[in-house]
Parts: structure tokens; C-alpha cells; sequence
């Protein structure tokens, strides 16, 4: 009675009037094309009916209230893809409270047909969202996909519950691990540089270097070569084993994936992506999300502790710094949020939290389609900010929460030019975030104070006549290069007329090619020579090479050359040495194949 009194007279069966309860309790199957049978029933069970009671005849029922009732077909079909995904997994059961909130899955809707009606003419004609309150794990909206009825789009499919590469998403989960594990905090200087990872060379988005830069810089620009470099070094939990605590199914193994998966090589679905970012929300604490009211005797789940109060609180702090592409300035108020853009450019992301909620949202095709369009930061982002600002301006979302500052996080004054503890003579300072017994303590030793001679340019010892103190970088020459090949070149040590033969072992070369533990293997039809490169300390002028005791050559630090193997001898180990010009060496020991 219940279903039928929602479905004919949209009403609560309670509210029913006597003509109403008679015609649904004698309703047949397809009433519009059994009338006659319909008013026949009608009328036999009324006469039993004022058989019992006189005075309910003014109220006789009439068979057209049925036809004047509405089917089903008319009835409203709200969050269709949440509620076809809870009838599916609630089978049995006599009634489902959602968690959903109508008013914020409508203005989602809204905001997501207009955006994909004025980008058609890109090819943007699918979406779908998330909408989690943090504090509690309930889902608030869901869009499966831009229109339910639209078979063009498979448009009853539901993405959220779909797996697809996360492109630059899970960079968050890389910083903050690292900042579990005393790796770096947000003003650590990384370097974005053409890197090798054994086999894996990852490569930027852009295709371009921006050379050191903060650890916070190249999170919220997305710089892919530090992101990896920063995951290689993590050892306690890295992030598959992260992704994997934190509910992430139908994962490979970890050797499946290795680096790449840093770049969105795994899949996830946007559901599992939520929880991700909920677990920063939620000060590291991961938790399952929900769609149904708990029931007064539920049991909430055990929490699990997977990222410490102060590495999210940093973490989230770091994402709000991103500039919104509208405004080119960081959200206000504050959203922390991210981008990413899958392989081939089949999926567009962003993901992000504001107030106590997490969106997430995805711009693509079902198929897998590509579309040089389907950018994060350009098909996602707007998306994502708009329903955002919708979600304000209906005042649906509180706005910011005040976050508590963990009691173990610390701001400190560390140099800028590299992220360590000022010494003396850093010339310029800023300030980060610091964890109490976890951070990196290095006093920065970059710059340096020497007495140069005004007439020959040269370093003197000591005050002189005719000689002036000078404040200087003592940048090693792969930061040079580095510098170099940002378009920021740093000015160069001066000529050393003091101090020589420091050999210290602790600013020998480093070799930077070929690499350790990797053997190569050299055609004899068409053999190639392997390329050596060694980095050195500030002041070096050249590295020498040498092939066990045989001297091969000599270059600039950071600069290559080339050494043929002897392709008769395949198999054989070479120790291979590069010594600079103050007698500092590092050695490395390669083996050479020869194929045919």
C-alpha cells in the first residue's frame, strides 16, 4: 500500500483519503486499460464497505481516480545511479535511507549540464562526480554519468564505481608519506631534471625541466621527475602498500606497476579516490564511505591510522597554495585540491577538499576514447571549482573549517635557497612547516664568505688591500646545469687563489652515468658507445676518466663522453673511475655484453 500510494497519489499511505485507499486497494495490474474491471470492484467493495459504515457514503469512490493517478513512468527518478546501485546491493529490504542530499545532488546536476553544453564543441560530453562530507563518510551527491537516459553516452553506467588511471591524483600521498618519514618538508629543494630510475625515465607533462625547486612548488605544478624521485626514497610505506591499506581492490602487484604507478599507472575509481582524500581530511584516519543511514544499533567500523595528524594537516595546507586557472591565485576560501590527466589523454580529473567535503570529479569517455581536450587543470578543474562555488553561493557547504594545528607541528625559519637551517650568512629566509622528531635538520652550508681581490678576481685568504668580502653560492655542477637550463643561471664560484686540495671524500664526483647495477649490452653491427657523466663539487673545473687503469678522457663536470668497450670481450667487468682535478674519485663497476 505504502509503494502503491507514493507511485499513484505521490503521498505517504497515512495521508490517503477513504476514495484514494478504496481505489488502491482493488487496483489491478495496467488500471488503464481494465477500467471497467476496475469500477465493478470498486463498487462491490463500497457496498460492503457502507454496509458497515452509513456515513462513508458521501465519500464514494470513483474508478477515474485511478486514471487521474500517475504511473510510474512519471514518477521522479532522483540521483538515479545511487539509487540503482542501492536497490542492487539492498536487495530484500523493506526500506533504504540514503545519505544523499537532494539539494546538492541538484545543484551538482546543474552545474554539470551547463558546463558540458558550452564545451561540446571540444568533445566533452560525459562527467561524473562525488560528493563526500568528510566528517561523517556519507556521500552527499552522486552523478554516474552526465544523463541517465542518454544511450549515447551509455549514460546509465555508473563511473564512480569505474576504474581508470588517476594520472597525477595520488601525488598528494607521495609528500605526505615522505613528510611521515623525515624525507623533506614543504620548502625541501628537489631537483626536476632529466632522471633515470634504473629502466624508468619518467618524463614531465610538458616535456620540460624547471631545474630545484620546493618540495610545496613541485606538488602544486605537478611536477612528475621529483615526484618520483621522492617515492623511490620511501621505505616504511610506500604508496602501493598505502593505496592497498586504504581499500584500493583489484590492485596488481607491486612490481607490476614499480615507479609509474606515482603517474597514475594503477586504477582507481572515483569512489576509491574519494576515500583517499578523506583520509586527509580526516588528519590520515581512512574510513569506508557511506550511502545508507547507519541503524541505531550499528556498530561504527575501526578506524585505521594510515598518514600522521601533521604530515595532512601539511599536506592539505600545501594543495591550497594551487592557483585556480580562473584567477591564477590560490582559492578563497581556501579549496586544497589537485589535477590529473590519464595516459593518452582519456581521462580528466580533479580532486579536491573544501570545508568538511571532498569532491571528485571526472571528465571523459566511457570507451576510453582520447581527447587532446581532456586536460585536468583545463576539462576537470573548472568543472570542479563551479560546483564548488555553486555548493558556496547556495550556502550548502559551511565554508572553512578551522583545522587544529597538530601539537607536534612547528614553523621554523629555514633558508630559502635550500630548505635548511640558516646559517650565518643566508642572505634570504623563509618559513615552513616543521615536524617535531620527523623533519630533516641540515644547517644549510650553501653560501659562503670569501675575500676576492678587486683587481684579479680571485679568492684571497683573509683581508687584504685592495680586496672585499663577498657573500657566494657553492652550488655543485649539477645544480648549475640545472639552474642553467631553467633560464636561472647562478653566478659561478670565483677563482680559488687560496685554497687547494681539499680532498675530501665527502665532495667527490658522482657519477651519474652509466648507471649502478645495470648491465649493457653493445651490438656489433651497430655498436653503441655508452655515455659517461659525473656531477662535482663547487670549484671543479674537470673530471678524468679512466677504464680500470686506462685513461679515457677528460670532461666538465656534468658534461659526457663517450667510451667504447672493447667488443671482443663480452662479458667483461670494467671499473670505472672519475677523479677531478683535486684528486677526489668515485669508482663504479660496469659489465658489458656484446651481442651479434
Amino acid at each position: 500500500m505504502q509503494a502503491a500510494s507514493l507511485i499513484y497519489f505521490r503521498k505517504d499511505a497515512a495521508k490517503l483519503s477513504l476514495p484514494e485507499a478504496l481505489t488502491l486497494a482493488v487496483i489491478p495490474q495496467n488500471p488503464v486499460k481494465r477500467i471497467a474491471e476496475l469500477q465493478s470492484a470498486c463498487e462491490r467493495l463500497w457496498a460492503l464497505w457502507a454496509e458497515r459504515d452509513p456515513a462513508a457514503k458521501q465519500h464514494a469512490p470513483d474508478a477515474q481516480l485511478a486514471l487521474s493517478a500517475q504511473s510510474r513512468g512519471s514518477l521522479p527518478f532522483l540521483a538515479p545511479h545511487a539509487i540503482d546501485m542501492l536497490l542492487a546491493q539492498e536487495r530484500g529490504v523493506q526500506e533504504i535511507r540514503t545519505t544523499l542530499d537532494l539539494r546538492m545532488q541538484a545543484t551538482l546536476e546543474r552545474v554539470m549540464g551547463q558546463y558540458l553544453r558550452t564545451h561540446a564543441d571540444v568533445g566533452m560530453t560525459n562527467a561524473s562526480a562525488l560528493l563526500l562530507d568528510a566528517s561523517t563518510m556519507q556521500v552527499r551527491a552522486l552523478i554516474g554519468s552526465a544523463d541517465w537516459h542518454n544511450d549515447n553516452i551509455a549514460g546509465q553506467v555508473n563511473s564512480t564505481q569505474a576504474k581508470r588511471s588517476p594520472g597525477s591524483t595520488l601525488k598528494p600521498f607521495i609528500y605526505a608519506l615522505a613528510l611521515d618519514q623525515g624525507l623533506l618538508h614543504p620548502k625541501t629543494m628537489l631537483k626536476d631534471a632529466p632522471t633515470s630510475f634504473g629502466p624508468y625515465t619518467p618524463e614531465n607533462f610538458d616535456h620540460r625541466f624547471a631545474g630545484p625547486l620546493p618540495a610545496q612548488e613541485a606538488l602544486i605544478r605537478s611536477r612528475n621527475i621529483p615526484a618520483v624521485a621522492v617515492a623511490a626514497r620511501l621505505s616504511k610505506l610506500g604508496l602501493y602498500d598505502f593505496m592497498r591499506l586504504a581499500g584500493v581492490s583489484k590492485l596488481q602487484s607491486e612490481s607490476h606497476y614499480g615507479l609509474a604507478l606515482v603517474l597514475g599507472g594503477g586504477e582507481v575509481t572515483p569512489e576509491e579516490l574519494a576515500g583517499l582524500y578523506a583520509t586527509l581530511a580526516n588528519g590520515g584516519i581512512s574510513q569506508s564511505l557511506r550511502y545508507t543511514q547507519p541503524a541505531p544499533d550499528e556498530r561504527p567500523a575501526q578506524p585505521l591510522r594510515l598518514l600522521s595528524e601533521e604530515a595532512s594537516f601539511i599536506t592539505l595546507d600545501m594543495l591550497r597554495h594551487t592557483p585556480r586557472p580562473d584567477t591564477t591565485l590560490p582559492a578563497r576560501p581556501a579549496i586544497a585540491w589537485k589535477t590529473g590527466t590519464s595516459w593518452g589523454f582519456r581521462d580528466a580529473w580533479t580532486a579536491g577538499v573544501f570545508g568538511r567535503h571532498v569532491l571528485v570529479v571526472w571528465v571523459g569517455n566511457f570507451d576510453g576514447t582520447s581527447n587532446p581536450a581532456l586536460v585536468g587543470v583545463d576539462a576537470a578543474a573548472p568543472l570542479f571549482l563551479r560546483m564548488v562555488d555553486a555548493l558556496r553561493a547556495e550556502q550548502l557547504d559551511p565554508g572553512e573549517v578551522a583545522m587544529r594545528q597538530p601539537p607536534d607541528l612547528r614553523q621554523v625559519e629555514v633558508c630559502a635557497a635550500t630548505g635548511g637551517l640558516p646559517d650565518t650568512l643566508c642572505p634570504v629566509r623563509t618559513t615552513t612547516w616543521f615536524i617535531a622528531g620527523k623533519s630533516p635538520i641540515q644547517v644549510s652550508n650553501l653560501h659562503r664568505a670569501v675575500w676576492v681581490d678587486e683587481a684579479t678576481g680571485k679568492v684571497v685568504c683573509g683581508p687584504q688591500p685592495n680586496a672585499r668580502q663577498q657573500v657566494v653560492e657553492q652550488w655543485g655542477s649539477d645544480m648549475r646545469r640545472l639552474f642553467r637550463q631553467a633560464g636561472l643561471p647562478r653566478a659561478s664560484l670565483p677563482a680559488d687563489g687560496c685554497e687547494k686540495g681539499n680532498a675530501s671524500s665527502e665532495t667527490a664526483p658522482l657519477i651519474t652515468s652509466p648507471l649502478r647495477g645495470v648491465r649493457h649490452t653493445l651490438r656489433v653491427k651497430k655498436p653503441e658507445p655508452l655515455v659517461l657523466r659525473a656531477e662535482a663539487a663547487a670549484g671543479t673545473q674537470t673530471i678524468y676518466w679512466f677504464a680500470d687503469d686506462a685513461l679515457i678522457g677528460r670532461a666538465a663536470p656534468g658534461e659526457g663522453i663517450t667510451w667504447m668497450p672493447d667488443l671482443a670481450d663480452s662479458g667483461r667487468r670494467y671499473v670505472l673511475r672519475a677523479v677531478d682535478d683535486q684528486g677526489r674519485a668515485e669508482s663504479r663497476e660496469v659489465t658489458v655484453d656484446i651481442a651479434p
